[in-house]
């Protein structure tokens, strides 16, 4: 076979490969988009709602609605509590911060009436609720206060964490060896909520990640077969998630409330 001749086949191989590539680019692409995201019967935690809070909650170019914000938490905190008692400390923590922001966010008619609470237009947002509290002074950078953004920075580095979390457990390495859920949450605490607590709480919470069920848990928590599909359903929430928690923090740090004590 001559120089040209071997060339050519080269060049002929070389596209068979790429177009192979290109095609199960696209099937994965396909099945990513064809995966609708159900109910899930005979759970409390429910994939497909937290998905649809995370994706209500952006608004306008930079903003974050506070009550599908709220209500993401709602989901994130059963998704936790069927964890079992691993993290039932920040759980309830979880718990008392959402509580704080909703009752400032509720109307006194809302009190008198005894209707479900609405957000009054004061904490209609994120960027509201600041706007609000700094104005009429609710805000203290030098001490503990029970403030809608104080409570609100707190819930926004436990944010991290489940994103961080989540993100590990969707990845599927290239080797395809897939580590415990227990080394990657303790590796997602470490690198957000733990820089916030004390040694003693620290220490509490890596121990407790120890008990954290195998992946295999995971699969029917989030009703999915296997990793692929896992990676899938977990994917969409953390992009979804991760707008969320971007809009937050460039409000927060645009007015100096990332260090809010």
């Amino acid at each position: 076979m001559g120089v040209k001749s071997k060339a050519a086949l080269a060049i002929v191989v070389l596209l068979l490969f790429l177009g192979s590539l290109w095609l199960r680019d696209s099937e994965a692409t396909a099945l990513d988009d064809s995966m609708l995201i159900e109910l899930c019967p005979g759970q409390k935690f429910q994939v497909s709602l937290l998905l649809s809070h995370l994706q209500a909650g952006p608004t306008g170019p930079s903003d974050v609605l506070l009550e599908p914000y709220l209500a993401s938490w709602d989901e994130l905190v059963k998704f936790m509590e069927a964890l079992g008692s691993v993290v039932g400390l920040i759980s309830k923590e979880i718990e008392t911060k959402t509580t704080i922001i909703r009752q400032l966010a509720s109307s006194p008619e809302d009190d008198r009436e005894q209707k479900p609470p609405t957000h009054t237009p004061a904490y209609r947002s994120v960027r509201s609720m600041i706007h609000v509290e700094l104005e009429k002074d609710m805000v203290d950078f030098h001490q503990q206060t029970d403030s809608g953004c104080r409570t609100l920075l707190r819930l926004h580095r436990a944010l991290l964490w489940l994103k961080l979390f989540l993100e590990k457990l969707a990845d599927t390495p290239a080797t395809g060896r897939l580590r415990s859920p227990s080394d990657l949450c303790r590796e997602a605490y470490q690198k957000s909520l733990a820089n916030h607590h004390t040694w003693f709480v620290r220490r509490a919470a890596e121990l407790a990640f120890i008990a954290m069920p195998e992946r295999t848990f995971f699969f029917r928590l989030v009703c999915v077969e296997d990793q692929v599909e896992l990676s899938i359903v977990l994917t969409k929430v953390v992009q979804a998630l991760e707008k969320v928690y971007n809009r937050t923090q460039i409000a927060l740090e645009e007015h100096g409330m990332l260090d809010l004590p």
